[in-house]
């Protein structure tokens, strides 16, 4: 099963993007169809977030491209990237500070650590947090396939974190998903589109580590398999001021500026992702 998978991903690889995204597209449709508690929790996330429901519709065969272009972003050949602020990483690379990318489950969140890597990562490279696979077989093709040069990769135990934190000392990039959620213990509650979500603490503790600079990004799926654009952005708290040094206030501004990025484009949010769910006890 394990080497039919690894094929598969590899024949997808060589497939047009515009194909894969329509094939995403009928995924994405098709898992809405077939399951209710799909359709219930994405209309559930998005109406708290006040979104209408044909914008949350639309959602639904962005999630299918999602799964849908990975072979293509793993294992294929390069992909268009057009940047959208691109100036504000420059800018943080001549003052030779650490920078630390949020990016929320929106868009095509690993084409912008690609991008970056591909443009930046000779000079000034970027490790990402993942939470590696259960399957050994599949933990091995998705981090051989992430791993490319100036893009490294640390997994979600205390090593990886020290990873992470050696990187930004070093005045390199560290990317993470903060509205991702957390084992028990390692996340606060934190209001994230009106109502209390669990949300990690890393991303404020890597923050508050030393002359650490914060950027928000987000890759747009650009229409009819156009590409992507990845969208650059500084971090500014809606108070005017540094991020708190309350675990708990510093998640909410964090979630909050999560909320702006995701306003930009809702339709491409994954509104289906449990982010209100009970924190998985740690492993």
């Amino acid at each position: 099963m394990a080497l039919l998978i690894r094929c598969l991903f590899r024949v997808l690889s060589w497939m047009p993007l515009p194909l894969l995204h329509a094939a995403g597209w009928l995924l994405g449709w098709l898992s809405f169809a077939l399951s209710g508690r799909y359709r219930r929790r994405l209309f559930a996330h998005a109406a708290q977030a006040g979104v209408s429901r044909r914008v949350a519709l639309a959602s639904v065969g962005e999630s299918g491209k999602l799964v849908a272009e990975l072979p293509r972003l793993w294992l294929g050949r390069p992909v268009r990237v057009d940047w959208q602020g691109a100036g504000h990483i420059e800018a943080q690379q001549t003052q030779g500070s650490g920078v630390l990318f949020l990016t929320p489950h929106l868009g095509c969140f690993e084409i912008t650590a690609q991008a970056y890597a591909q443009r930046f990562g000779a000079t000034h490279p970027m490790t990402v947090l993942f939470r590696p696979a259960r399957k050994p077989w599949l933990r091995d093709l998705v981090a051989g396939a992430r791993e490319r040069p100036g893009l490294l990769t640390a997994p979600t135990t205390l090593a990886g974190v020290k990873q992470l934190i050696k990187a930004l000392r070093a005045g390199q990039a560290v990317g993470l998903l903060p509205d991702q959620v957390p084992p028990n213990g390692q996340g606060v509650w934190a209001p994230f589109f009106g109502r209390d979500a669990y949300t990690m603490t890393l991303s404020a503790r890597l923050a508050q580590a030393g002359g650490v600079r914060i950027l928000l990004s987000w890759g747009e799926r650009l229409s009819w398999g156009r590409g992507y654009r990845v969208h650059v952005c500084p971090f500014e708290p809606l108070n005017g001021g540094p991020l708190s040094a309350d675990a708990s206030a510093a998640a909410g501004q964090i979630n909050r500026a999560m909320e702006a990025l995701v306003r930009e484009c809702p339709a491409q949010y994954l509104w289906s992702y449990d982010r209100y769910k009970t924190p998985p006890p740690a492993r």
